[in-house]
């Protein structure tokens, strides 16, 4: 028997666990491939006797929301495997000991109905309890206000809640949380499976010639500096990236695009927009807090300083969300206005650009 634990989506971020994560990962994916002398066996069995810290319970879900396959087909847990068969999992990582609190926490809820929420997080709130940050997050808000929702009331027995995507403290925008264990396992394929769409907006340095692109470059952890991701174009360290982006406006010294994502690495639009030269405005952990274009007259750093003064974090805002609904299929979109710091922020470069004409 042969183990690939792919980790394609979602993983925990033990090394940092107070950090920025754009999208961080919460599900994983095994393969296995069956020896060809293998004895028929439960698959539910199978897997909780081959994947640490996995329990049959667990798996069984899984296996309800379709997220077991064998030899390319969705199978229940009482399915018997055999030899030569390849078997593959998404299930979500170990529990973590956190204990969960309730807070009365502002949400800004854009749609909710019984077995899912979209929530527009503001930028600085952190989405989960980690180590630093033990209240004050999106997840305790959440817990508050599904507190007679079985899946929101497991205190640290569980991962954080609901979560079946994350993004960056410091990234506003849209969120889907299951408030059913069987809408999470649904959703966690969709976004495994890369049929969700996620669009996000951003301001970065530079001008651009083209008006769209590609960036593709494995995304790890940084060899010189662990807070932080690094793009490894040879492929030798992390694991495969796509980001596609195309031009929304163009405002002198700095630029305005939008990116897709077509994987959903840590800090995965912020070190690839660096990686192409153009890192996003204000972005302290990647270089974009100094003046990178621009003259050198007094005035003009006078106006990018007003500038990281309107918005002191990086300019990424997470606006648009699709997937399918987990119960009853229909596709959900959803769209939302870019925050004010972002607003004022590309006003403002408005105006710098027409004052020089």
């Amino acid at each position: 028997m042969n183990l690939d634990s792919e980790n394609e989506e979602w993983i925990n971020n033990e090394e940092n666990e107070t950090t920025n994560d754009e999208e961080q990962e919460l599900f994983e994916h095994f393969k296995l491939a069956c020896d060809p002398g293998q004895e028929p066996l439960r698959v539910d069995k199978f897997l909780s006797n081959r994947i640490a810290n996995s329990s049959r319970s667990k798996i069984q879900s899984a296996a309800e929301a379709g997220n077991i396959v064998v030899n390319g087909k969705p199978v229940k847990s009482n399915y018997k495997i055999k030899g030569r068969d390849v078997v593959s999992i998404v299930l979500e990582y170990p529990p973590r000991e956190i204990e969960i609190i309730p807070e009365d926490i502002p949400l800004n809820i854009v749609y909710e109905d019984e077995v899912l929420l979209v929530v527009n997080k503001p930028a600085g709130l952190v989405v989960h309890p980690a180590y630093g940050h033990y209240s004050g997050t999106l997840v305790n808000a959440l817990a508050f206000h599904c507190r007679d929702n079985d899946l929101f009331t497991q205190g640290n027995s569980e991962q954080p809640p609901g979560l079946v995507h994350r993004i960056d403290k410091d990234t506003s925008g849209l969120l889907v949380v299951a408030k059913t264990d069987y809408a999470r396992q649904r959703l966690a394929r969709q976004f495994f499976d890369k049929t969700t769409h996620r669009q996000y907006v951003a301001v970065v340095w530079g001008s651009f010639e083209e008006e769209n692109g590609v960036i593709e470059g494995h995304v790890g952890r940084s060899i010189r500096d662990r807070k932080v991701m690094d793009v490894f174009t040879d492929g030798s360290q992390g694991k495969h990236a796509v980001t596609h982006w195309h031009l929304l406006e163009r405002l002198g010294y700095v630029s305005v695009v939008g990116c897709k994502l077509e994987t959903g690495r840590t800090h995965q639009i912020r070190v690839h927009m660096k990686h192409i030269g153009h890192p996003l405005f204000s972005d302290k952990e990647y270089g974009g807090n100094a003046i990178l274009k621009g003259t050198t007259f007094t005035k003009y750093k006078q106006f990018v300083d007003n500038c990281f003064k309107i918005c002191p974090r990086q300019a990424l805002h997470a606006k648009t969300l699709g997937f399918e609904h987990p119960t009853t299929g229909e596709y959900l979109s959803f769209d939302s206005e870019l925050p004010e710091d972002m607003t004022l922020l590309i006003e403002k470069w408005r105006g710098y650009i027409s004052g020089r004409d």
